[in-house]
């Protein structure tokens, strides 16, 4: 059983006061969104030995990976 306490900062409000809060704050125009990727550990390992070999950077080694991968199916299906 959690104590109250616990149950006090994990629990949400009734109700928020939304009254001072500014519409699009945070949101600029034109902005690129990123997606982090995540590799497993054994393939990350794989990369960057690939990486040093090759004296390339990690996003320009990914890169050439995927596209490369991409051309693969396009070619297939």
């Amino acid at each position: 059983m959690r104590s109250s306490s616990t149950r006090k900062n994990n629990s949400m409000k009734r109700e928020y006061d939304f009254s001072k809060a500014v519409r699009g704050k945070f949101y600029r125009k034109g902005a690129e969104l990123r997606l982090p990727i995540y590799l497993d550990a054994k393939v990350q390992a794989q990369l960057e030995r690939l990486v040093r070999k090759n004296g390339k950077e990690v996003g320009e080694m990914v890169n050439q990976l995927v596209q490369k991968e991409m051309e693969l199916i396009e070619k297939l299906t």
